[in-house]
């Protein structure tokens, strides 16, 4: 009998010095996380054996084939940061059910969204659920592109952020994004800024050496099979590096085309 029970420890001992962890990070949300946690590999007790929730071990009883970690017995506040980890012994895997109930989700309510004199685009929102990033994107040139990236502050309250943008002549139409675990993004109401700057044009038509255009802005220039060859934001775009042929142009709020000498 004492024998017997001398292996029992040995092999417990063996799967703790060869043990593992299983880590989630996320907030909280007010719901409590499940897992699944199967028999060790020696046949004796369960996998996990010991959960702690921001470095303090829960109270929970782990020691089943399912449990749940409650997280309120913390008493955290919504969109508190959480790191959860299962110490899990050697040769078995537990799984957490639903790693979502303490990720961030793209819920933000835009309040207000402006953009100033000096090309600044201030917005701010409420009801936000953890920090994802801001995704800004411009409407130019018949399609959306992305301009800039901001974190987000996740707070319910009142989050305030600006963001330099580059705006175009005539009507800049921008908006705000963020994605969120589930991969689709969560998109702004349009915002609209009515600019006072002239239009832009360029020359030559045939060029040689380098593209003017009458004033900075934002380009694309694309070869003859629509592969985007040169990008950038400025009055001058050399052009030594490319073949002879025809090229399109994105530049402005419009498009068109010049020929490579």
């Amino acid at each position: 009998m004492k024998k017997a029970l001398l292996l029992v420890i040995f092999i417990s001992m063996i799967s703790f010095v060869y043990a593992d962890k299983l880590e989630l990070n996320g907030i909280y949300l007010g719901k409590n996380v499940y897992v699944m946690n199967p028999f060790s590999d020696t046949g004796v007790g369960y996998c996990i054996y010991q959960v702690t929730v921001n470095g303090e071990a829960v109270s929970d009883e782990i020691g089943s084939s399912a449990f749940e970690i409650d997280l309120s017995q913390f008493n955290f506040d919504i969109g508190e940061k959480l790191h959860i980890v299962l110490n899990y012994k050697n040769g078995c895997l537990p799984r957490i059910v639903n790693p979502e109930a303490i990720q961030p989700k793209a819920t933000f309510e835009v309040q207000s969204a402006t953009v100033d004199k000096n090309g600044i685009l201030n917005w701010t929102t409420r009801n936000e659920i953890g920090s994802i990033a801001f995704v800004v994107q411009q409407y130019r040139w018949n399609k959306w592109i992305t301009i800039g990236e901001l974190e987000g502050r996740g707070l319910p309250s009142l989050n305030k952020y600006k963001l330099k943008v580059k705006t175009h002549s005539g009507q800049n139409i921008f908006r705000l994004s963020q994605t969120d675990y589930t991969g689709k993004p969560k998109y702004s109401s349009r915002i609209i800024y009515n600019s006072k700057k002239p239009k832009v044009s360029f020359e030559p038509e045939k060029v040689k050496e380098e593209l003017l255009f009458t004033s900075e802005t934002l380009y694309e220039i694309y070869d003859k099979y629509g592969n985007i060859v040169i990008k950038g934001f400025g009055r001058k775009v050399y052009l030594e590096s490319l073949q002879s042929g025809l090229y399109y142009l994105n530049y402005d709020n419009t498009m068109g085309s010049f020929r490579k000498k």
